[in-house]
């Protein structure tokens, strides 16, 4: 695949040469002043001289060359020797490569146009020497087949720049070469000649290495390296796609996955070589299904080794390798790839830049680093250029000659080189920083020994306990309990040496994390549980080694909710969430939320399992985000409960369309069904972990409507509820319905209208003043609403009403008893949130026929003060009934956030008031 130019930000090009819009002898003296290499070219053969001015404006593309080749080769014999194959190749590489010159030296090209110029020179010489040798092995041998006789041809791999569309103008070129399989050719005409498919590939992979790589009287075309081919230099120059799969199985090393980032199919039109197997084959060895971030220690190390390297050979001045170097923003771009990339599909990208604004647009990098970034890497390729085209060599030194500084800074822009070589300090000094941002290893620190000492059992009891109530422990005893424990453990000493280190590292900063937080020894203990959990997860651990801020939130998060460490616990793939940068700084936009669950549902069209756990990943990675803006105190309780209410209605919605496609028997693209949501859902006051109360509906004249649409309630339920290896989305409870668990899972508006008009009791007409529509078909859910409408607003006995609320009340406070005295059950204790919660319900019923406007969804606060304008109860009780019932919800809130769910409080002062209000109140409605 090419990328347009468009495509590559061209920033960094901030210093034009002076003679762009001269005349063409001008510019081609200047571009030859620049190049040594191209001025030798043109004295030798300046016939390439009028070949520049017929292209002079306009940047050279495929079919240009391969014009060029075609007329060159129109005399090459099929089965004769290669030479004039070799010359024609050469002489389209000193064109070219003048062309180059001239355009980026004289014209100011774009970066973007000169790599993918010379990408494009590698793609046609290649493929065009591919394929006269390929024909001509054909004619001694036959044509290699497979085991069902399919022609094979042989798959060009081009690895790192030249994978990534991104070559340097005098770059050598990193082949791999992979055939589909086994077998034998089909011989020549008079049944001679067979021979096996790896030794036809092995003979057309030699030559066409030959073809370029030998230096002749014209030079050569790319200078091939074989070496990232599978057991470099000692295994087999070609191999088959089975080998290939099990090499990556069995002996696949890191470093090797991040060269096969890049990794391109260069004849990749050529179905004949199966591309697409190469690249499947591949991409689960790059890209793992989980968050991988092993891969920075695996980096990092592998850049130490790189820099070590070049600081051995006394080469701190090499623009590439060196500190601040080109392959250190390639580093961070890569990073990102193999750590996020399976989990990320649109990371699986090769150019350097377009995984830059990937990350920009996705919030893991700054948009400001971004550009720094993408300018130092422009400026830092267009030096590289510049370098190599003095004397058309692979160099990225820079130059002691003072001439040869004078014309880099020229052929830069810059009036001397000091300004340029201050220039270029600039740009490595910043990627130096963004790279030791990302690649620092946090656990390089001093102090930390005390803190061992007492997780590796070195401290005894009595200086341990001082020092972790020196920290702020208040319960050291249990710490130490616990710690011993965990290492005493059979689990522990079993580890993998690598996790046990993890471990041991994550510990230590757990400890000193926690003592920072509101509650230190929860934070600690309940941290500890978590890193047990997670202690075969070497990913997981590394993560938080390589992201303190990210570690110092998992502290936060735990000292601060017990069920939130619970959730984190069941899925530590959340860790990812607090690697966010925008975390805390901005509320979800559920728009954008939509979009991205729907191209992620899309990706994974008809493929069950992955969209269940797609459902679930995505519905529990944004209840985190959410539970950190509230623990963080972002959003108000109401908004949270919004916000959670607004999740579970898109979750619905994009199930019931993911189980209606599945179903064998349906008459309709789209089902006339709707998901009514009651109870927490229904009122928007939906909390962390809560059910799903629901009543399904259709309005569908067909005759198998009934069974068709249980089968999707069914369904829907399953899909919801089920657990997967992601865990489930909602537990779902459908007893609210008609007749409860022994009516119809679905059933009609009709049938509905009907039971709520004919049979229905008073408490199920409560049920329905928090009842809305959630999911599925919208005009079915606008006729729900109308006839909820209908029903509450219709004239009730209220002496009545009032007496089977109240016969209501005290049946569900005898089923669940009375607190102990001096405690309050902030939701079955009289003058609590179900006396609040009867009250509104009672005034709906009796009043909605002459206010019809208490009908509509607000919530109980909105609905009380509603009331008291209407003049149903008094303003001044409505006031502090509202106060009660938020002040109850939030305690209710953080008793549930820390697994608590009876909230039975201690009475204080406090909410001895709030107590009052209610039951004054509820005294005046009910009497």
């Amino acid at each position: 695949m090419t990328y347009p130019l468009s495509a590559i930000p061209a920033a960094g090009q901030a210093h034009n040469t002076p003679v762009i819009h001269a005349a063409f002898d001008e510019r081609l003296a200047f571009a030859r002043r620049h190049s040594r290499y191209m001025d030798q070219l043109l004295l030798a053969k300046p016939d390439i001289i009028d070949w520049l001015s017929h292209y002079e404006k306009k940047p050279l593309t495929q079919d240009h060359m391969a014009s060029f080749l075609a007329a060159a080769t129109n005399t090459v014999n099929d089965t004769g020797n290669d030479e004039q194959l070799r010359q024609a190749l050469r002489q389209l590489r000193q064109r070219v490569m003048a062309h180059l010159v001239f355009r980026d030296i004289a014209d100011g090209a774009s970066l973007a146009e000169i790599v993918e110029t010379m990408t494009t020179l590698a793609d046609v010489t290649t493929l065009f020497a591919l394929n006269h040798l390929h024909a001509d092995l054909a004619v001694r041998y036959g044509s290699p087949v497979g085991s069902q006789g399919q022609a094979q041809h042989l798959a060009i791999i081009g690895m790192g720049k030249l994978g990534g569309r991104e070559l340097n103008v005098s770059s050598d070129v990193d082949y791999i070469f992979v055939y589909p399989e086994e077998g034998e050719t089909q011989g020549r005409a008079d049944g001679g000649g067979k021979i096996d498919n790896y030794d036809f590939f092995t003979r057309l992979g030699k030559r066409l290495i030959a073809s370029l790589n030998d230096l002749t009287a014209d030079g050569q075309v790319f200078r091939v390296d074989m070496r990232l081919r599978p057991n470099g230099d000692s295994g087999p120059l070609v191999c088959s796609s089975d080998m290939l799969e099990n090499y990556f199985i069995t002996q696949g090393r890191e470093w090797e996955r991040y060269a096969w980032i890049k990794a391109r199919v260069m004849n990749e039109t050529d179905a004949a070589c199966e591309p697409a197997m190469t690249t499947s084959v591949a991409r689960p060895f790059v890209y793992r299904k989980y968050l991988d971030f092993g891969a920075i220690n695996a980096m990092r190390a592998l850049h130490a080794q790189i820099r070590q390297e070049v600081t051995r050979k006394d080469r701190i001045e090499h623009i590439k390798l060196g500190p601040g170097g080109i392959r250190e923003i390639e580093f961070i771009a890569q990073v990102f790839q193999l750590i996020r990339g399976g989990r990320d599909s649109t990371l699986q990208i090769r150019p350097t830049l377009l995984v830059l604004d990937r990350l920009r647009h996705s919030g893991q990098l700054a948009p400001s680093d971004v550009t720094a970034l993408t300018d130092a890497y422009v400026f830092l390729r267009r030096l590289e250029h510049r370098l190599q085209y003095l004397d058309d060599a692979q160099t990225h030194m820079l130059p002691d000659a003072a001439s040869d500084r004078a014309l880099l800074a020229e052929s830069m822009g810059f009036p001397s080189w000091e300004v340029l070589y201050r220039t270029l300090n600039e740009h490595r000094d910043i990627v130096s920083k963004h790279f030791q941002a990302v690649f620092a290893d946090p656990n390089d620190r001093d102090g930390s020994q005390p803190i061992q000492a007492i997780w590796l059992g070195t401290a005894g009891n009595d200086a341990a306990t001082a020092l972790l109530t020196s920290l702020g422990y208040l319960a050291p005893g249990e710490i130490l309990e616990r710690i011993q424990r965990l290492t005493h453990a059979g689990r522990y000493q079993q580890l993998p040496a690598s996790n046990r280190e993890r471990l041991d590292a994550a510990a230590c900063s757990l400890m000193a994390l926690a003592v920072k937080t509101s509650a230190p020894d929860a934070a600690l203990l309940r941290g500890l549980d978590f890193l047990e959990s997670i202690s075969g997860r070497g990913a997981y651990l590394a993560l938080l080694q390589q992201y303190p801020q990210a570690f110092g939130r998992v502290a936060d998060l735990v000292g601060a909710s017990s069920w939130g460490a619970q959730f984190l616990t069941r899925h530590p793939l959340l860790l990812d969430e607090l690697l966010d940068q925008r975390l805390l700084d901005t509320a979800t936009d559920f728009d954008i939320y939509r979009e991205d669950l729907d191209r992620a549902l899309s990706e994974a069209d008809g493929d069950t399992e992955v969209e269940m756990n797609i459902l679930r990943e995505m519905h529990h990675a944004q209840l985190f985000r959410l539970l950190i803006q509230d623990l963080a105190g972002l959003h108000s309780l109401e908004r949270i409960s919004d916000f959670l209410s607004e999740l579970a209605d898109i979750i619905v919605d994009r199930t019931i369309k993911l189980v209606w496609r599945k179903l064998n028997k349906r008459h309709t693209e789209t089902p006339h069904f709707a998901v009514i949501g009651y109870g927490k859902l229904g009122g928007k006051e939906l909390g962390y972990g809560s059910d799903l109360d629901v009543v399904y509906l259709y309005d569908d004249a067909d005759p198998d409507a009934a069974q068709t649409y249980m089968r999707l309630g069914q369904r829907l339920n399953t899909w919801l509820s089920s657990q997967t290896s992601s865990g489930i989305v909602y537990e779902i409870d459908t007893r609210l319905r008609p007749n409860g668990e022994s009516g119809m899972l679905a059933i009609s508006l009709d049938g509905f209208r009907d039971y709520e008009e004919k049979s229905a009791w008073v408490w199920e007409h409560q049920a329905l003043t928090r009842a809305r529509f959630v999911a599925g078909d919208k005009t079915l859910g606008e006729r729900f609403e109308q006839m909820r409408r209908d029903i509450l607003c219709k004239p009730r006995d209220n002496e009545g009403l009032r007496q089977e609320v109240i016969a209501m009340r005290q049946k569900m406070f005898d089923a669940h008893g009375a607190a102990e005295a001096g405690v309050f059950d902030l939701k079955q204790d009289p003058g609590g949130i179900i006396d609040v919660e009867f009250i509104v319900q009672f005034l709906i019923l009796a009043h909605a026929h002459r206010y019809p406007d208490l009908t509509d969804n607000l919530g109980n606060i909105a609905l009380l003060r509603r009331s008291a304008e209407h003049g149903l109860i008094d303003p001044a009780l409505s006031d502090a009934a509202q106060a009660a019932y938020r002040e109850y919800r939030r305690l209710q809130h953080a008793n549930r956030l820390n697994d608590e769910p009876k909230a039975r409080l201690l009475i204080t002062a406090d909410l001895q008031s709030h107590i009052d209000a209610v039951l004054l109140l509820k005294q005046r409605v009910f009497g």
